[in-house]
């Protein structure tokens, strides 16, 4: 893939699939990236504590939806998928288990009203079992979606609370990924500080082209006892430099049993930390996604689209991360 084709989600073909469904609304499912990812311990029923820094490109999955069709239907609630990874959801795309249908029937039942006759149409654009949150992303933009379509306005804080507690019910991710804003995240994902500060700057994100189980890497996981993220402070990062000083320290625990799983990640890292103009370069979550920080958008585009020449059977996406600046800062 070329950086044209990772700004993705804006170029035609990945529109016309939405224009011709004329769906009411469209939102952008953002990538969910763990800059910094921290294992510190493990609760009684399996689930493992975690401290992230987590960012959110501009670049994601794409999902739109309409209302019931007038006459209406045959009261199917129903999901079509298109994108380049539409095939790799399986056979659960259009089906209950789906984690965007089930997100818009958790939201039906907590309005009280069946949720029967909407269409929708995903755009698959983010690699699945990726590390990058494309699944959980997906769920987040549907509580809005819904939630638009049903009341004709945008969520405002109450609403928010609300959409959040179901977000949680469906995932630990689904909460973040609703608020889709820098933020350090704890507990198993349901603790979130937004930053009130952060610097506006450029991602690239690669996967070798394989899908890894989250269960496989945490079960080769060394240790589930690691010291926490250093302090911030709360008060966020000043500047790119700030930040990259920041991660430094920090580390994504989850890293080397991935690369046990899947060396090719291995490969992905040395490659992108041999870059100029790449001043940090990780894995994201648990795989098999790297992301490297670039200080300017086209020194991104610039990095995948040669990416995508040198290695066609990667996937390779530059986005913009947009900068947060306190109230008068």
């Amino acid at each position: 893939m070329t950086a044209d084709d990772a700004d993705g989600a804006r170029s035609e073909p990945a529109r016309a699939p939405l224009a011709q469904a004329r769906l009411a609304e469209v939102r952008l499912a953002r990538a969910k990236v763990n800059y910094a990812l921290h294992v510190t311990g493990r609760r009684a029923d399996g689930y493992h504590l975690l401290e992230s820094l987590v960012a959110f490109p501009e670049f994601g999955d794409r999902l739109a939806l309409a209302p019931p069709a007038s006459p209406p239907d045959d009261g199917a609630l129903g999901l079509t998928v298109g994108g380049r990874f539409a095939a790799d959801l399986g056979t659960n795309a259009d089906t209950g288990d789906n984690l965007v249908l089930r997100a818009l029937r958790a939201l039906d039942a907590r309005l009280g009203a069946s949720a029967t006759g909407y269409r929708l149409h995903l755009e698959k654009n983010l690699p699945v079992a990726s590390g990058i949150g494309g699944g959980s992303a997906d769920a987040a933009a549907a509580l809005l979606l819904g939630l638009e379509l049903r009341t004709g306005r945008q969520a405002d804080r109450h609403d928010l609370d609300m959409l959040a507690a179901l977000a949680l019910e469906l995932g630990a991710d689904v909460p973040m990924c609703l608020a889709s804003r820098p933020a350090l995240v704890s507990g198993i994902g349901e603790r979130i500080a937004p930053l009130p500060r952060f610097p506006a700057h450029a991602v690239v994100l690669v996967n070798p082209g394989i899908a890894i189980p989250t269960p496989a890497v945490f079960s080769r996981l060394a240790g589930r006892d690691n010291p926490p993220l250093p302090p911030t402070g709360y008060t966020g990062f000043a500047g790119v430099d700030h930040l990259v000083d920041w991660l430094g320290e920090t580390r994504n625990d989850l890293q080397e049993a991935a690369i046990s799983v899947a060396p090719e990640i291995g490969d992905v890292l040395a490659m992108l930390r041999r870059q100029d103009g790449v001043r940090l370069a990780r894995m994201s979550g648990s795989g098999a996604t790297c992301f490297a920080l670039l200080e300017t958008l086209g020194a991104a585009r610039a990095l995948a689209k040669d990416i995508g020449a040198r290695h066609p059977h990667w996937w390779a996406a530059a986005a913009p991360v947009e900068g947060v600046a306190p109230p008068g800062g």
